[in-house]
């Protein structure tokens, strides 16, 4: 299992970098950030950074969205650092949560985020897309490789992954949810005529190491409890659409009946308040938390079903720790290279 690090790109910029730079020595094999360029600094002006101070790291958004930049700005962005670093970037993209709604804007459609993904992918590898009815190509690429990872949870998204992305980014570290939503996505796979094996899947969440003691997980917990907020603004779209119905497991929606709204100006912070609704459950549930042996034992237990990454959300009030402590003794345990 290779092991991902997710840092919001706060400022100042030069601590991501050298902390990007930090995880490449350790073991890393990704660096992803956010990218709602309202609340967070430019990701891409940044990228260029880590990847000119890191050997190995393979960088991009977790996620970017359709909406905040034309498709063949995003695709030269891309093209452009593969082109000076040698394709070390992948296209992590969602329908676009914060990154919209924070600019007053309504997330994509999925019928526009499946044309996005395929105009992206085209012009960063050099082929002719169709954009919004104007068709050409980015006629300086060459050898241009871009994985599309695409972030999903409800049924007609998960599909959609499994017809059409390189990868599925799934931001939550349940096992039981984990395992339901790979095996929609490798039906659609198989649906579509395609080789479910094919499809990277990657799950996303936060990590907090602890020293066993009953303080250390309250603290943990806590640290870590902006998680289920953030996830509760899918559910509740998803609950919108599908209410409580098959569609959607009942483990992923009962939480959310509490929720009373969300200030994205708290966004993935550890201090949003606007998380109390979020049981200790949820976050044992949905997080990684607790000592080094725990934290392996479940990563064990994901890769069993098909995870092929594990990408920690460093967002909390130990994050150089929980890049060593993983460095050390987590990446080792679990990484193919072993």
């Amino acid at each position: 299992m290779d092991i991902g690090l997710v840092l919001q790109t706060d400022p100042p910029a030069d601590l991501l970098v050298e902390r990007m730079a930090r995880a490449d020595r350790l073991g890393f094999t990704h660096g992803w950030t956010f990218d709602s360029v309202v609340l967070w600094q430019e990701p891409f002006v940044i990228y260029s950074r880590v990847l000119e101070r890191t050997e190995n790291l393979v960088v991009g958004p977790m996620v970017t969205n359709p909406g905040t930049r034309t498709w063949e700005v995003t695709a030269s962005l891309f093209a452009t650092l593969n082109d000076m670093f040698g394709n070390r970037t992948v296209c992590g993209i969602g329908r676009g949560d914060s990154a919209m709604r924070v600019a007053g804007r309504s997330p994509a459609t999925l019928a526009r985020l499946s044309k996005a993904m395929t105009a992206i992918k085209d012009l960063a590898e050099g082929r002719e897309a169709d954009v919004d009815g104007a068709t050409f190509r980015i006629p300086w690429v060459r050898d241009g490789a871009l994985p599309i990872w695409m972030g999903a949870y409800g049924p007609k998204a998960l599909e959609l992954v499994g017809r059409q992305a390189d990868g599925f980014i799934l931001q939550l570290a349940d096992p039981y949810l984990t395992e339901w939503m790979v095996k929609a996505v490798r039906k659609a796979a198989v649906d579509a005529g395609r080789d479910p094996a094919e499809i990277t899947v990657c799950v996303a969440a936060p990590a907090y190491v602890t020293d066993g003691s009953a303080e250390g997980l309250a603290h943990a917990r806590e640290q870590c409890r902006w998680f289920g907020g953030m996830v509760g603004n899918h559910v509740a779209d998803l609950v919108a659409r599908y209410g409580h119905s098959d569609a959607v497991p009942q483990e992923l929606t009962d939480y959310i009946e509490a929720r009373q709204g969300y200030d994205y100006s708290h966004h993935g912070r550890a201090d949003n308040p606007d998380t109390a609704f979020v049981p200790d459950s949820v976050v044992d549930r949905f997080c990684l938390l607790g000592p080094v042996k725990e934290h392996v034992a479940k990563l064990e237990r994901l890769r069993a079903m098909g995870v092929d990454q594990f990408a920690v959300y460093a967002m909390h009030d130990d994050v150089d720790g929980v890049i060593d402590v993983y460095g050390r003794d987590v990446v080792p345990a679990v990484s193919r290279r072993s």
